[in-house]
């Protein structure tokens, strides 16, 4: 273990081991930093903040501060959560909950980059990445695998499903399925087929999903009746269930697709090749 003498830590903090923790870093009340975390200097991690085993946080970070939320009250119990093998760049900012009991959360495996923002409530799946400047709103969901371009702004309440793409400087006001690209201009032009192939999906997998992706965006038809369909075409598919049910649970609504490509038609599609 490895403390600078300049770093301020709370008594009773929870240091596992093999820790290293830079000069003046401020580590609040009530927090437990688990084994082989590296802590540079000048990071401020909050009350009742849960580092994972063998997580990296960069020069100027800030973990589970308070929020920007006019209701929060000081000593509102509300945890954050950084799970195990996590990489947290420079100056990344993430709050806890205003709500009593509530907690902010990023999964392991994760890499958020300079800059980023996670507000509070938010929930930021496993083996994400979320490049510079882009700024996770409150209540955001984002799943499993998902890659986040830089400079994305990501709406309240709004979900990114897993192994979706994000293109960089878009700005995200609705739901966005997973296994789906959303290009530049806002709108999905297809689905992932590189995060896909590197995710193991075999070619079977990847045409399901693929076929699924082309009857939701770009056939024309409303929501439930493309849902039927993607469904009768692909029963008791786990994939395609996933896909599905995402669309269905929906609050926010879902982007658009490319109106380019719905009005070629399904043929022009990228992706796999049939």
């Amino acid at each position: 273990m490895a403390i600078h003498p300049t770093a301020v830590i709370a008594p009773g903090v929870q240091i596992g081991k093999d820790v290293h923790i830079g000069p003046y870093t401020v580590i609040e009340e009530d927090c437990i930093i688990g084994d082989n975390c590296r802590i540079d200097a000048h990071v401020k991690i909050g009350r009742w903040t849960t580092i994972g085993s063998g997580t990296r946080i960069y020069c100027g970070a800030i973990v589970g501060e308070d929020p920007q939320d006019h209701r929060f009250k000081p000593d509102t119990y509300a945890p954050t959560i950084i799970g195990s093998n996590t990489t947290i760049r420079e100056y990344v900012t993430i709050h806890r909950s205003p709500f009593e009991g509530r907690k902010t959360s990023v999964g392991d495996h994760t890499l958020l980059m300079a800059f980023v923002h996670v507000g509070h409530d938010a929930c930021i799946g496993n083996h994400v990445t979320a490049a510079n400047q882009t700024a996770f709103s409150g209540h955001v969901i984002v799943g499993d695998g998902a890659v986040v371009s830089g400079y994305v702004l990501v709406h309240q309440f709004c979900r990114i499903g897993a192994l979706a793409m994000i293109g960089a400087r878009t700005i995200i006001r609705q739901d966005i399925p997973p296994y789906c690209m959303l290009a530049e201009n806002e709108c999905v032009c297809g689905p992932n087929v590189v995060g896909l192939r590197r995710a193991g999906f075999d070619n079977s997998r990847r045409f399901a999903i693929r076929q699924a992706v082309k009857t939701f965006f770009f056939k024309g038809l409303n929501s439930s009746n493309a849902v039927e369909e993607i469904l009768a075409a692909h029963p008791d598919n786990p994939d395609i269930t996933l896909f599905t049910d995402f669309i269905r649970s929906t609050e926010r609504g879902i982007m658009p697709g490319d109106p380019k490509l719905k009005a070629l038609g399904t043929s022009d599609i990228s992706g796999d090749e049939e």
